[in-house]
């Protein structure tokens, strides 16, 4: 009986296929493409979304454990992805600020020695250096963000079509019956009135499986860019922490 209810349940969808017109036949194969296309969607993205969240979590680990010569480390000392395919993007503001503070240090150093400093070989960073690292790797968060989000659209654009789309295969499919009934009680006519029928619900119900998936996996995978965005930011001010632990000069009263 568990195998036999779902065979009948798609020998409806198969027979209402079978009995709509033409474009009762390209809404429902419409549906079925929707349906396709959220459920690639949704599998991709919750698969990266977590694959990111694995990754990220081992290099923070990494990035504790070595704080102390954090702009000597370089990349291939810490975790990365398996597959290339998938987004690091902590290491990306891990290789951002390290270059601007680099850049930033070696600018110091080059105009304390044009000065004739007297602490040669060494080099701070000021409060305005550290506003413009911040600032700079900013900019690297809210691109990573926007690369987590790529595609989300799509699940947002069926959530509103799908049922639009099944709507339309509703009215459609009840114009048709209520013409056929209007023609006359022939056998050509019955089975036109039963196809209406069958299209209106077909696509009714296509229109709702697609939305309902769609609509719950969206705000999962929005909300969890969302919070991954603040881990990113958060991770970020622990390296400026670092960084200022390290090479802002002691105030001196």
């Amino acid at each position: 009986m568990s195998i036999y209810l779902p065979l009948a349940n798609m020998g409806a969808f198969v027979t209402a296929y079978a009995q709509s017109d033409l474009l009762g036949k390209l809404i429902i194969l419409g549906l079925i493409s929707l349906s396709i296309i959220s459920w690639v969607v949704l599998i991709q993205k919750t698969w990266m979304t977590r694959q990111v969240e694995q990754i990220s979590q081992a290099f923070h680990k990494a990035f504790l454990l070595n704080k102390e010569r954090l702009l000597h480390l370089e990349l291939d000392e810490l975790p990365k992805p398996k597959n290339r395919m998938i987004p690091h993007p902590y290491a990306e503001i891990f290789r951002d600020l390290k270059t601007k503070t680099v850049e930033i240090l070696n600018k110091n150093l080059y105009f304390s020695a044009q000065q004739g400093g007297k602490e040669q070989g060494q080099v701070y960073l000021s409060p305005t250096d550290l506003e413009i690292v911040e600032s700079f790797v900013l900019t690297t968060v809210s691109a990573q963000t926007k690369r987590l989000e790529k595609n989300l659209f799509i699940l947002s654009t069926i959530i509103t079509l799908g049922p639009f789309l099944g709507l339309l295969g509703t009215v459609w499919g009840i114009l048709i019956t209520f013409s056929e009934l209007g023609s006359g009680g022939t056998a050509g006519s019955n089975m036109a009135v039963l196809g209406g029928l069958s299209t209106a619900l077909a696509t009714t119900v296509l229109g709702l499986i697609i939305a309902i998936p769609a609509l719950v996996s969206y705000n999962y995978l929005k909300n969890s860019v969302r919070n991954y965005s603040s881990d990113m930011e958060e991770f970020l001010y622990q390296l400026l922490s670092s960084v200022e632990l390290q090479y802002r000069k002691a105030d001196v009263s």
